[in-house]
């Protein structure tokens, strides 16, 4: 039974020591001094806004993109002990004795070191040789602008990270399909290469682009296979069916998945929460909660509501009346009703108080049972403090003078009938018997004598003057003019009135609310909200004084200041190795020329190179060329505010272009020994440089040592740098 330990157990193990000594390299490169500086540093006093939230457990809408990046910091603040509680308010701002620094900005350095081994491995898998592989992981090694970008509490390093390693992970699976189709490393590559395109695009929505460019190579690789005969219709059919799980499939359900931990943490009420739809407010701890626990759920004949606009922005704001009027005439002499005011105001206020009221019956109480009011149905609204009438008429408004003044109607006793019929339509219903429900029915008011919708047009243009208080305007708006959110309403606070007396009612109007709606709203309708939040709300673009055109970013014609010393000269910039960026240049458009030289020449049936290192050219051009494209180019098209740091990923994709065309060029154009030798002499110089321009703007990429004057002033190799120079 003991036989088998008259043998040593022996284990053996491949190390590839270019790999390891590569990691170590970027480990040290970024890790080190990772604390410093102890301060707030460029976007930190963005993001770190979010962890602080995610350690209070606090809802918050970053329309930068989805969460997944967020949660990563996040993580890194909880592994350090980080209680949330720091001021980010300005840059510079020295950090407190609570702030983990090392690790919130520990996973974004570990990012960025471990992307030098990825490009290594790259290559490889490219079929490029290890003396090329070695090259490019150096080229990222020594690349400044991705060191000061991996060093702080930003998305770009783990952005990156997960863009490479869904890149190697397809060409790791693309190279086992020859020989192992559906074996274990294949299935594992090929889950990987799905796990890391959704994580990249959780991180930031520009991993949207490598995703669909793996996407675009995964097809076109399928449609050669179902030109290859040797495999069976079963066989392309397993093959389709497991790219499809991999690569869409797993995408898809990760995505929610981070929608999911997020809306998880954040469960509690916060500064966010006015951009959000009543119900979703609900849902959350405190808030609106606490208003709306216990609240009838169907909004009946008698109930007592205040009405909410849906739009919600720029403010969120109320449907409200109190007893001032409309002047006779207004500041350009044209006349008014004079009728008591109806407004959008932006706060909780008891003149939000409306009773809904049955035309055919004059109880203002809720019956016993209570008659629901349903989609179609006509009711009249009754403001609850001065029991006059929601009213309409053909009279322009005071602000709109295209739409009709919204009113309460007040009795002058002439020619001007009481106009306050309104028809209830439930825009969000199932059936066209839906029953009008409390926070979750978003719904318009279409008046019964002119069709006008009720619409808070204040909210797209000016406040009412003086006289209003400087409220927004209601206005009576016909249909004809089209949907638009600010027409739909919501019912936020809801109670069955119970008195009959005005007195009597004002009390009950004035003490606070008391079904929990929180149940009804399903994650996925948590998810569709707030993504379409994410997709649509947009701040105010300004223009930022490191903004930058994507043509400014190719030859760094631009430059960022992240960080300078309160005392001292010590700086940090984002600024690339001014070598490494020439060459990644040079390099693409040497293979672009190559390329079309190439294709000119096998039209005429020349073939200056073999077919195989054709094919290598081909496929590496189109992940490495393809991938700095589809990084690139749609900045071209976007309208917002652009920065160098939107550059790195195309960037990265670039520099592995580099070690792609040297090996090229001297495998195939250097045809003698001689020739061979004189382009290696220049590669060991060109390489030379690269690691004087890394060592020259190293003090600007670690902040350390401090420069003087004089020194600042030699760094400034372009006159459109703006290096920090303190006034003597």
């Amino acid at each position: 039974m003991l036989g088998f330990l008259r043998k040593p157990i022996v284990v053996t193990a491949e190390i590839n020591v270019n790999l390891v000594a590569l990691t170590v390299m970027g480990l040290i490169s970024r890790l080190w001094g990772l604390c410093y500086p102890r301060a707030v540093v460029f976007d930190e006093v963005y993001y770190g806004q979010f962890v602080s939230l995610y350690m209070k457990r606090i809802f918050f809408v970053d329309d930068s993109g989805p969460p997944f990046g967020h949660m990563l910091l996040a993580l890194g603040g909880y592994l350090g002990g980080f209680d949330g509680n720091f001021l980010w308010n300005r840059i510079g701002a020295e950090y407190s004795m609570n702030v983990p620094v090392w690790s919130l900005r520990l996973l974004p350095a570990l990012a960025g070191a471990l992307c030098v081994p990825l490009a290594y491995q790259i290559l490889v898998e490219l079929h490029f040789s290890h003396c090329a592989a070695f090259g490019a992981a150096l080229l990222i090694l020594l690349e400044n602008s991705l060191i000061t970008q991996s060093r702080f509490m930003l998305l770009e390093s783990i952005l990156i990270f997960f863009i490479l390693l869904a890149v190697l992970s397809y060409l790791k699976f693309y190279n086992l399909q020859r020989h192992s189709s559906f074996s274990g490393s294949w299935w594992f590559w090929l889950l990987l290469t799905g796990v890391a395109c959704s994580c990249a695009v959780g991180v930031k929505y520009m991993g949207l682009f490598t995703y669909t460019l793996l996407l675009t190579i995964a097809g076109l690789h399928f449609w050669h296979m179902i030109g290859d005969q040797n495999l069976s219709n079963v066989s392309l059919l397993c093959h389709f069916l497991a790219r499809g799980l991999a690569l869409i499939i797993i995408p898809v359900v990760m995505y929610l998945s981070f929608f999911y931990v997020h809306l998880a943490l954040l469960y509690r009420s916060g500064p966010h929460d006015q951009i959000m739809t009543s119900a979703f407010q609900a849902s959350l701890e405190g808030g609106l909660a606490r208003i709306t626990q216990g609240q009838p759920l169907e909004v009946a004949y008698g109930s007592q509501i205040t009405l909410r606009n849906v739009l919600g922005k720029p403010m969120q704001c109320w449907l409200h009346s109190h007893m001032n009027t409309y002047p006779i005439r207004y500041e350009n002499g044209r006349g008014s009703s004079h009728q008591q005011q109806v407004t959008c105001y932006p706060f909780k206020d008891v003149n939000n108080w409306w009773i809904v009221k049955d035309p055919g019956m004059q109880q203002l109480v809720v019956s016993n049972p209570p008659r629901p009011v349903r989609h179609g149905h006509i009711v009249q609204l009754v403001h609850g403090i001065t029991t006059r009438y929601l009213n309409t008429h053909d009279v322009a408004a005071p602000l709109s003078p295209h739409s009709q003044e919204v009113s309460c109607y007040i009795d002058y006793n002439i020619s001007m009938p009481a106009q306050n019929l309104w028809r209830v339509e439930i825009v969000n219903r199932e059936s066209d018997t839906d029953v009008w429900k409390t926070i979750l029915s978003e719904v318009r008011f279409v008046h019964i004598n002119t069709s006008a919708v009720l619409k808070a047009s204040g909210l797209s243009g000016a406040s009412l003057p003086e006289w209003g208080y400087r409220q927004l305007e209601v206005v009576g708006e016909k249909l004809s003019k089209g949907y638009h959110q600010s027409m739909v309403w919501n019912v936020e606070e809801h109670r069955y009135g119970k008195s009959q007396e005005q007195k009597e009612r004002e009390v009950e109007l004035h003490s606070p609310t008391q079904m929990d709606i929180s149940k009804n709203l399903s994650f996925m309708a948590k998810f569709s909200e707030l993504q379409w939040k994410i997709l649509t709300l947009k701040n105010e673009d300004t223009e930022h004084k490191y903004s930058s055109s994507a043509l400014d970013w190719i030859t760094m014609d631009t430059n960022i200041a992240y960080w300078l010393h309160p005392t001292s000269g010590a700086q940090i910039h984002l600024l690339g190795n001014v070598v490494t960026w020439a060459s990644a240049n040079a390099a693409a458009l040497a293979y672009t020329c190559l390329s079309l030289w190439y294709l000119i020449r096998r039209r005429r049936k020349i073939y200056d190179i073999p077919e195989d290192a054709w094919q290598l050219w081909v496929s590496a051009g189109g992940v490495c060329g393809g991938g700095w494209a589809v990084n690139y180019l749609p900045f071209f098209l976007m309208e917002k505010t652009l920065f160098l740091y939107h550059y790195l990923p195309a960037l990265t994709f670039q520099i592995l272009l580099i070690p792609i065309v040297l090996q090229h060029l001297s495998d195939h154009l250097c045809r003698t020994g001689l020739l061979k030798s004189m382009f290696s002499a220049l590669i060991v110089a060109w390489f030379s440089s690269v690691y004087f321009a890394y060592c020259t703007f190293s003090p600007v990429t670690y902040g350390h040592p401090a420069l003087s004057t004089a020194e600042l002033k030699d760094l400034r190799w372009k006159d459109s740098w703006n290096i920090l120079i303190r006034k003597q």
